[in-house]
């Protein structure tokens, strides 16, 4: 397991899994986008800094960065750096489905490999969905 830890903000952690590594590096940045750690206008890592204290491939870390510039979370502005995006990215309702729907199966899928049973894991979402609403 690698880290990236540049700020108190900004904690990437990358696990043998079996989720690809592109996709554990975007879907971190998305909960720290969506989460208010990372705040609209803040500058993230460059992508080789973070392909280096993470210890990948920089286009590991190019992949993510292109997901997330394509969903909107976050602006490349070339030769000035990577910022979160001012204003929040539209909801594609068709899109956003399907990456429910398969974020679904990957809790499934990484339930069953862990012998868990995935209404369990249904239900401790609920509860810590409950838990966030009622910090906001």
């Amino acid at each position: 397991m690698y880290a990236y830890n540049d700020s108190s903000v900004l904690n990437v952690h990358l696990e043998s899994n079996g989720v690809p590594i592109y996709v554990q590096i975007r879907d971190q940045f998305l909960h720290a986008i969506g989460s208010g750690a990372l705040r609209p206008g803040e500058q993230l890592p460059t992508m080789r800094q973070l392909a280096v204290d993470l210890k990948v491939d920089l286009n590991t870390v190019r992949h993510a960065y292109d997901e997330l510039e394509q969903t909107g979370a976050i602006v490349v502005l070339r030769a000035r750096g990577t910022y979160v995006s001012e204003r929040p990215p539209p909801v594609d309702e068709t899109r956003q489905a399907k990456k429910v729907q398969s974020l679904a199966h990957q809790a499934i899928a990484l339930a069953a490999s862990a012998g868990v049973d995935a209404s369990e894991v249904a239900h401790q979402i609920l509860q810590l969905t409950k838990r966030q609403g009622a910090k906001r």
